[in-house]
This record gives structure tokens, sequence and C-alpha cells, in this order.
């Protein structure tokens, strides 16, 4: 029982973290509009895909997990 009200708490605490960044990630001038960050442009048709942030967040998330299993 313990261990579910452990996991229930990080999941909370994730949720409301996650939440506080798309609060704020607007405020971040360059984030989405790195070079690499793909966007197509025609008359009735728009088309963006942040390739280039996409790799950064995924690349800084995985150093924080991975320092993460490292403490446990």
């Amino acid at each position: 029982m313990q261990e579910l009200a452990k996991i229930l708490i990080i999941l909370g605490s994730v949720i409301i973290i996650l939440g506080l960044v798309l609060l704020v990630a607007h405020k971040i001038p360059f984030l989405g509009r790195l070079p690499g960050d793909i966007l197509i442009e025609r008359k009735n048709f728009t088309f963006y895909f942040p390739l280039t942030t996409s790799l950064l967040l995924s690349l800084l998330l995985t150093i924080i997990f991975w320092i993460w299993s490292r403490r446990q």
C-alpha cells in the first residue's frame, strides 16, 4: 500500500511540474524556433515539426533520468 502511495505522489509531482513547464514554455524565446526545426508554409497549409527542439528535450530528459537512476 505504501508503494502505491509513493507512486501516486511522484506521479502527481510530475504532473504539477509538467503543468508549470507548459505555463512558462511560451516565455522561452528560442524554444520551438531552433535551427533544424522544420516549417513549411503554403497558401492554405502550414506544417511545423520541431525536430531540433524535440532532440534537445529528449537529450535533457535522458540526462535527468540517467542521473536520477544512478542516485537510487
